[in-house]
């Protein structure tokens, strides 16, 4: 029982962190202050808790919002009062919509010196609106059992809110009075021997049950179902088992003879050898509006989070096919607004259901090769144009590193461009390589910072991510010394931001180039030097081939590939219509 008996501050915050290490707690994170400093010296003086300091917030909480993302158990952030807590915002949001468990530690001024210009002080009650799964101020600390016994089950409370019944941001705001540093206070001394041994005894790990929910399907879905015209759109996805995942999905598709529409940043484009009705180019298919017109299902089993692409989007919204859409939460997965049930369970408990004696289908086979062969088409020819291009350029890049990146490579690909390429040019393979992402607002937050999270003592890991989503978190360099493990960042400089290149705005001149391409001269080289980071300039694809097929053990290095955002951007208006051209044979 490590509890720290020198003051009413250290009793508080030693209570507060043994009970979280009960809980399962491994990783904290902190950011330097002086009104948290009960809190940073119990987190580092513990010794089965990884406590690490960060000097900056926003790249200290996306550092932690990786970590739990890997894990999939909460992390703990630790700041002092006044805007540093602001400054955590940003990824609060990102966990709330990402569903990712972190328990926000936010220290405070003690009521009397709140609204008298004490200096160091905001209002931190409900900072973070509506976005924590809970949240709540902690009473003044106090050495009475029944309040340390209240401490105690409200952290118990609160640990549990991160996970369940969806996982997501917890916020504890934590008030102190002086002394902040653990200088003995007698009428605490003596508590030490009247404190009770089995304190912490009720204190057990919370984890996720999975469960077999009572469950039945309509006669009217069932009949859909079985009608044997359907597709499975399985979007953005981070499962904890990958594998399992993947298989319940290929159970579903090979009983119903469903094809399998899989978003770039799922995993199964990196397990395709358990699919066989996998489809990857669908973005592309569906821009041949005549074979468009004749994939229309008539139901849709949506998994999880519809993907990225738009023109999927927009055939869905404009055929508006019934779609059974399956998650665990309880979050609304339709921004479509169509003819939608949801069922609040798993793809692997659909599975359990899902068996040929429950689901007889009257699959259509036409229908079925017509998709398939759509896929063998496009991908043929996506690959025909890409193994001819021998210039760099931005699209090829996906198309390139799924295919050589070594066997269970996680890699974090950053938003705006990045993660629209992989779902064009992603090849499906083998190599089960972990795709993560920040998909949950979509921003370009904490891109770096979240990478590293991730590569935290993992294997050798990735970062995609253009120039200005690494500018945006050029302070997570100063998390070199604290990351153990590797990161490799594939860093895609097209000097500004490419993805505006592809918007209407992009013909309107002014204002378009200064407010929404941004372009900027940075030299990433010296950059990377002032951090002590290694840097490469890429001039070849057979030299990113040679620094990706075997990836280093430990720290950071870029690898700079300079591209022409306005070349790119024509290219990809040019040509990704295009790939569905060999398609005419198949409506005739």
């Amino acid at each position: 029982m490590a509890i720290d008996f020198r003051n009413i501050n250290t009793v508080w915050a030693s209570i507060l962190v043994e009970t979280l290490q009960y809980l399962g707690l491994t990783t904290a994170i902190i950011s330097p202050g002086s009104r948290s400093t009960p809190l940073t010296f119990a987190f580092a003086t513990h010794p089965k808790i990884e406590t690490i300091p960060i000097l900056d917030e926003r790249s200290a909480s996306f550092f932690a919002l990786g970590i739990a993302r890997k894990n999939y158990r909460p992390v703990v952030i630790v700041c002092t009062s006044g805007t540093a807590a602001a400054n955590f915002y940003p990824a609060i949001i990102e966990a709330k919509e990402s569903r990712i468990p972190l328990l926000v530690l936010t220290a405070d001024r003690p009521p009397e010196l709140r609204n008298c210009h004490a200096g160091q002080t905001i209002d931190q009650v409900k900072l973070y609106g509506s976005y924590p799964n809970w949240q709540v101020e902690l009473s003044l600390p106090s050495i009475e059992l029944k309040i340390l016994e209240y401490l105690r089950q409200t952290i118990i409370h609160g640990w549990r809110k991160t996970i369940l019944p969806t996982p997501g941001p917890v916020h504890f705001n934590i008030p102190f009075r002086d002394p902040l540093p653990p200088i003995p206070q007698p009428e605490v001394i003596s508590l030490e021997a009247q404190f009770p041994q089995n304190f912490f005894a009720t204190v057990q790990p919370i984890f996720t049950t999975e469960f077999l929910p009572n469950f039945d399907l309509t006669l009217d879905l069932k009949n859909q179902l079985q009608s044997g015209k359907g597709i499975i759109i399985a979007g953005l996805a981070q499962p904890k088992n990958p594998q399992k995942y993947c298989q319940a999905i290929a159970q579903i598709s090979q009983i119903l003879k469903f094809p399998v529409l899989a978003e770039g940043l799922s995993p199964l484009r990196n397990y395709s050898r358990l699919n066989p009705y996998l489809i990857s180019t669908y973005d592309l298919i569906l821009r041949n509006q005549e074979i468009g017109e004749k994939l229309i299902p008539k139901i849709v089993l949506q998994i999880g989070e519809l993907p990225t692409s738009k023109q999927l989007r927009n055939w869905l919204e404009r055929t508006n096919p019934h779609r059974l859409i399956m998650d665990q939460s309880e979050d609304n997965f339709d921004p479509l607004h169509g003819k939608t049930n949801h069922l609040r369970l798993s793809v692997e408990q659909l599975a359990q259901i899902f068996t040929p004696k429950f689901i007889h289908s009257n699959s259509d086979g036409n229908y079925l090769n017509l998709w398939c062969n759509a896929e063998v088409k496009v991908r043929e020819a996506i690959d025909k144009k890409m193994e001819a291009i021998n210039q760099i350029f931005e699209p090829k890049i996906p198309w390139l590193i799924s295919q050589i990146l070594p066997q269970d490579t996680p890699i974090f690909i950053a938003n705006s461009m990045p993660v629209r390429d992989v779902e064009f040019f992603w090849v499906p393979n083998n190599s089960q390589i972990k795709p993560f992402f920040n998909r949950g607002a979509n921003g370009i937050d904490g891109t770096l910072s979240t990478a590293l999270g991730i590569a935290h003592r993992q294997q050798s890991s990735v970062l995609l991510t253009g120039d200005l989503a690494l500018l945006h978190d050029t302070n997570g360099f100063l998390l070199r010394n604290k990351l153990v493990g590797h990161l490799t960042i594939i860093l895609i400089n097209n000097q500004g931001g490419g993805i505006f290149e592809m918007l209407p705005i992009a013909k309107f001149e002014p204002p378009f180039t200064e407010f929404f391409a941004t372009p900027q001269d940075i030299n990433f080289a010296a950059l990377c030097n002032t951090y002590n980071v290694e840097h490469q300039n890429i001039s070849s694809w057979q030299q990113l081939q040679q620094l990706l097929n075997t990836l280093p053990s430990s720290g950071i290095r870029v690898l700079e590939i300079q591209t022409n955002r306005r070349l790119d951007a024509r290219w990809r208006l040019d040509n990704l219509d295009k790939f569905a051209a060999p398609l005419k044979s198949l409506v005739n």
